[in-house]
């Protein structure tokens, strides 16, 4: 019965949280943004277009969809790319891209510093 119980409980967390269950990994989005996304963005820059950053302002000011869900707006523009961002879709995996989302939020929230 306890393990009855205890699946249940498990089930319900999957189903009514699953940004708990699966959440992204900043620190492994750390290593491939340094690896992948630098060359363009170092420091929360951008070398193309220095007026389109990643800095909180202009994600919020440039992002579709970034005031509702920051991650997944963040995400969406890593997977699909746009204007001279490339689609990174062939290049990560979903995980990865997650990663990735979530390392960008957290340092746009502390200001790149």
């Amino acid at each position: 019965m306890r393990k009855l119980l205890s699946l249940g409980i498990a089930f319900a967390l999957i189903l009514l949280c699953p940004k708990l269950v699966s959440a992204a990994d900043a620190g492994n989005g750390a290593q491939i943004f340094s690896s992948t996304c630098a060359a363009c963005h170092m420091g929360g820059g951008n070398v193309v277009n220095g007026d389109r950053t990643l800095q909180k302002a202009d994600l919020e000011a440039y992002l579709s969809n970034y005031s509702s869900d920051h991650e997944s707006a963040i995400a969406a523009q890593i997977r699909s790319g746009k204007n001279a961002m490339p689609s990174f879709s062939d290049a990560l995996s979903t995980s990865e891209i997650d990663d990735v989302a979530a390392y960008v939020e957290s340092m746009a929230n502390q200001g790149w510093g």
